[in-house]
């Protein structure tokens, strides 16, 4: 791989809870995310995603404590100051296609307003006309139509506001676009249209910087992730654990990792059989591996912790097991 555009290494968040408890949302992440790369980072909801992101966006509350690097550029994003991550990282070095677009856009604006601030703030655009134009040319491009630029947040359905809100993340032209569900209230046309839109964007000309654009993209939708990927991180109760070429995920051999096989296998093209059990508490994991009591491959050597690299697991799938 080129110089990676992002590079993570140990991250870690717990927050810390009234009591002294303490809930582990993220555990020694590691990954990186290459110039002209999509890493699709998947896992059931509450796994730690998209604390993940708020961590890289210095967007966590003030409980969490965070541990790691996580460097972007020359910058470690874990320890930069609030100054420097306003002023110079979100929405110039990371674009955000955030979880929940309605929260995120200003109530009391039109789309057409906050597309030409945004404009405004983050490219040398200028003049009237020139701002109208451009945020047009960036509404077209999440297929946002342009008869509901005039409109109010409150006034579009979710699958609009999601658009609207990829619209904002595209127009800084980040080397680093983070999509947190960014294909939430779609329908299938306008799923493909959008990741679509994401892979041109990070297959576009070289960001700003000269060093080319990437994405992480958060989902639970692997029909998208499958569309766009070129990798996929595999994340369980805090971990990652799997890392995988996506061509290979998706299709043969296929995951190694007994939980990223279980994922697939609920699909319903596939054998839609969902994952047994229910996922831990974060702030109540058990010994060795998190994903012991829900695996049919399970013996006593998971309960010490799984070995360290791309398949976090003592039994993982080998391609034997699949001619098997």
């Amino acid at each position: 791989m080129a110089h990676p555009v992002l590079s993570v290494r140990g991250l870690s968040v717990r927050f810390l809870l009234p009591g002294g408890r303490r809930v582990a949302a993220v555990t020694d992440a590691r990954f990186d995310v290459g110039p002209g790369e999509c890493l699709a980072l998947i896992g059931e909801s509450g796994c730690g995603k998209s604390v993940l992101a708020s961590a890289l966006l210095g967007l966590l509350p003030g409980n969490a404590q965070t541990a790691g690097s996580a460097v972007l550029g020359d910058l470690n994003l874990l320890t930069a100051g609030e100054r420097t991550l306003a002023r110079a990282v979100r929405g110039r070095l990371i674009g955000l296609v955030p979880q929940s677009p309605a929260a995120h856009l200003t109530p009391v604006r039109t789309v057409r307003s906050q597309l030409e601030e945004t404009v405004a703030a983050l490219t040398a655009t200028r003049g009237r006309a020139a701002l109208r134009a451009a945020a047009e040319a960036a509404a077209a491009r999440a297929a946002f139509p342009a008869d509901h630029l005039d409109r109010h947040p409150h006034q579009l359905s979710g699958g609009l506001a999601q658009r609207a809100a990829t619209a904002l993340a595209l127009v800084g032209d980040a080397p680093l676009l983070l999509a947190d569900e960014p294909t939430t209230g779609l329908d299938r046309d306008l799923v493909d249209r959008t990741v679509d839109e994401l892979r041109r964007h990070v297959d576009g000309p070289s960001a700003a910087n000269g060093g080319g654009r990437a994405l992480l993209m958060i989902t639970h939708d692997l029909v998208a992730a499958e569309r766009i990927a070129d990798r996929v991180a595999v994340m369980y109760a805090g971990r990652i654990v799997e890392l995988s070429d996506a061509a290979a995920f998706f299709g043969s051999p296929g995951p190694r990792h007994p939980y990223s096989r279980g994922l697939l296998q609920a699909l319903p093209d596939r054998a839609f059989v969902p994952v047994p059990g229910m996922p831990p508490e974060l702030g109540d994991l058990p010994a060795g591996c998190a994903f012991a009591a829900r695996c049919d491959r399970a013996t006593d050597t998971c309960a010490t912790e799984p070995p360290a690299g791309t398949v976090a697991c003592h039994h993982p799938h080998v391609p034997e097991d699949v001619r098997a």
